[in-house]
């Protein structure tokens, strides 16, 4: 299911896919449309950080659930 959150924060602050992922450190954009599209969750570190850059909560952006690891989704308490 998309995540319409991080799709409207990531529109709302005028930011590309592209241009987030590199704010982030990656190399290209398929993490963020990942994201966006549902397929993954980031690991907490760069949730947080996603959050700090669109300037909205991390539970408003990724639901309870973001990665402990890259293979391992957590429920944030």
């Amino acid at each position: 299911m998309k995540n319409i959150n991080l799709i409207n924060a990531r529109k709302k602050k005028k930011l590309t896919q592209d241009e987030l992922a590199k704010m982030l450190g990656y190399k290209g954009k398929q993490s963020v449309s990942n994201w966006e599209n549902g397929h993954s969750t980031p690991p907490l570190a760069v949730a947080m950080k996603v959050a700090q850059i669109l300037e909205e909560d991390v539970s408003f952006l990724f639901g309870s659930y973001v990665q402990d690891s890259h293979t391992d989704k957590k429920e944030v308490v």
